[in-house]
């Protein structure tokens, strides 16, 4: 009886399918070996180049399509589908274009303004705030978030630094508006959002609302002529002195929009936006990020620890938000039962640490963080598309060539980049720290700041490798490793030179941290008279019930530190000041420095001679003036 095998032979291969099938089984261990995030490169670098050639097609196209058109687009697409979400109220795309189209007549009837004329808005997160912004931008005006935690004089500078002819003021906002209004130009009008005003020649705005017409404006106001015009102003967070009007033009929010897109964030996500919406998070990868994604965003009055999860279950929220200390804030919160019950997958911002990162992850759950880096000025953007613990964003050959930039030595002492006998900069080697500086060209250009052109002169260098180059210099200090992921070290501002070294202000805080009875650690330099330099100080907030332990803290601080990065003064204060954005400000203890006869808080003094931190009394600190004090 003939076998199976005699009836229906089985094919035999040709003799170099083996050969084959090895070589490509040996070539994939060797790019797991060599190359092991070649595919997660390119799937990120096809995205970026997608998004790039569709914005390169309108071009070519004679179109300008702005993200704001984007949204007028969606809101005929899918008028029900909810947009916004804010304490448990439904607004839908539909709903947001008719009450900016509203706002827009308002300002159309009342006001003489022209394209191109700047509002500057101060209010709090809200939808009014989404409403006023977007029926401004229909009217062709550039708008001016201001920051509401800025105050008085530095308001002020803000305000009359963008020159508006409008300021809009959120309800909640008017005891700000008193304290300024008496010093504010005489040529601002000033709209706040209420029915009625007890402030002279100070108009309202919710009962022209009311009345005002849902249609459109005409769309010759609003259509943009060129991406690269400008649309917002911007600030910049103030942790090393004034805040600037950083110029955002329609190209950089298109940009803004597309980072949750390019994280894997899709139309089906709900975004959960605790952010203040005057910072560029929030307002370009959040509100923009919603736009470009088609996707519903749930709004926060005002970012709360206690609150987070249980919003996020109640909203089921799949996208957050953070930035700064807002992780760390999370994971300070008392642990409770079902902490990873949410639906939460991607959380993206950036200034996560490497200790808190890993602990959120523990805590709460499979969320992918997804930690970028982006000045809110700048024309260079990394993204931590791997998701590896610390790390703000990989580059390569083929991102270097769509994004120019480079890492340069700098002179902590001169405060500027250090050039050889020729004259140009030196790139640092890989595992250096250097300053980031990115090519300014066509593709990757710098706006500047409105209203300060020696601000904007001061953040480009010239003439860096070669004659006629010019890059943006971002001030801040990163580190690219052997597998081309790039850290966050430091800003230009926090780190100083103390005995010939330089320290990084988060690598001492980090340090300080460690300890279980402090809560948070401000790390600065600061000035004193004799020596070169600047000596470290660290203000300090104590953990609920603890007391400062000197002694444990010396020991951490010498067993952790180099000599030279020890902190020299420390000072414990109540409340740690921050930015708006949850970065620590640094500007204010830079100038109080460590009187003990101005500072009401407690200092201390490391002195070596004891090897203990001692209090610092007034006698003490004339010691140390007079030099009679070794340090």
């Amino acid at each position: 009886m003939r076998g199976w095998d005699d009836l229906y032979p089985l094919p035999v291969p040709p003799s170099w399918v083996p050969g084959a099938a090895v070589g490509i089984l040996s070539l994939h261990f060797l790019q797991k070996l060599l190359f092991p995030y070649f595919w997660a490169d390119l799937r990120y670098l096809l995205k970026v180049f997608t998004y790039g050639l569709r914005v390169e097609m309108y071009r070519l196209q004679g179109r300008v399509v702005t993200v704001l058109d984007k949204f007028v687009k969606l809101a005929e697409k899918q008028p029900h589908k909810p947009f916004l979400i804010y304490e448990g109220t439904v607004h839908t795309y539909r709903d947001v274009d008719r009450r900016s189209n509203r706002i827009a007549q308002v300002f159309l009837q009342h006001e003489a303004l022209k394209k191109g004329d700047t509002v500057a808005l101060l209010m709090g997160n809200e939808p009014d705030f989404i409403h006023v912004w977007f029926g401004l931008a229909k009217l062709g005006c550039v708008v001016a978030f201001l920051n509401f935690n800025v105050r008085f004089r530095s308001l002020l500078h803000c305000v009359s630094s963008c020159e508006p002819k409008i300021l809009v003021v959120g309800a909640d906002l008017l005891g700000t508006l008193e304290e300024i209004l008496p010093k504010l130009q005489k040529d601002v009008s000033v709209w706040i959002m209420a029915k009625d005003s007890t402030f002279p020649s100070v108009h309202t705005l919710l009962d022209k609302i009311e009345t005002a017409s849902e249609d459109p404006v005409p769309v010759n106001r609003c259509s943009a002529n060129n991406l690269k015009s400008a649309v917002l102003y911007i600030f910049t967070s103030g942790t090393t002195g004034l805040p600037k009007a950083a110029v955002i033009s329609h190209l950089q929010i298109l940009k803004g929009a597309a980072g949750l897109w390019a994280f894997g964030a899709t139309s089906e996500d709900i975004v959960y936006i605790t952010l203040p919406l005057y910072h560029s998070a929030a307002s370009l990868l959040g509100i923009g990020g919603c736009i470009e994604l088609g996707a519903t965003c749930v709004l926060k009055k005002k970012f709360s620890a206690s609150q987070f999860w249980s919003d996020c279950r109640r909203y089921n929220v799949t996208v957050i938000q953070y930035i700064g200390e807002l992780c760390r804030y999370l994971c300070n919160q008392p642990v409770k039962e079902g902490e990873k019950n949410h639906k939460v997958r991607l959380a993206v911002g950036n200034g996560v640490r490497n200790d808190v990162w890993r602990e959120f992850l523990d805590r709460f759950g499979a969320v992918k963080i997804c930690e970028f880096y982006g000045a809110t000025e700048g024309n260079i953007c990394f993204m931590n598309h791997t998701g590896k613990v610390g790390s703000v964003g990989r580059t390569n050959f083929f991102y270097k060539l769509f994004f120019p930039f480079d890492l340069i030595k700098y002179d902590f002492q001169k405060d500027e980049p250090i050039r050889n006998k020729h004259g140009w900069c030196e790139k640092v080697k890989k595992g250096e720290a250097g300053l980031l500086i990115s090519k300014v060209n066509a593709k990757n250009p710098f706006f500047g700041y409105a209203g300060n052109k020696r601000h904007t002169e001061k953040k480009l260098l010239c003439e860096v490798f070669k004659k006629g180059d010019l890059y943006f210099n971002t001030g801040d200090l990163m580190v690219q490793d052997h597998d081309n992921f790039l850290y966050f070290w430091d800003r230009i501002g926090d780190t100083f030179r103390w005995k010939g070294e330089n320290v990084a202000t988060t690598e001492v805080s980090d340090v300080i941290v460690m300890l279980d009875f402090i809560q948070e650690a401000n790390v600065y330099g600061v000035s004193v008279p004799g020596h070169e330099g600047k000596a470290g100080m660290a203000s300090l907030i104590l953990k609920h019930n603890a007391s400062l332990d000197l002694e444990q803290m010396y020991k951490q601080v010498v067993t952790y530190l180099p000599s030279y990065a020890c902190p020299l003064f420390l000072r414990v204060q109540e409340r740690m000041e921050m930015t708006g954005t949850f970065k620590q400000q640094k500007f204010q203890l830079v100038d109080e420095g460590f009187n003990p006869s101005t500072i009401t808080d407690p200092l201390y003094f490391l002195d070596n001679s004891k090897k203990a931190y001692a209090l610092l009394t007034k006698e003490l600190h004339e010691m140390i003036l007079s030099g009679k004090m070794k340090l």
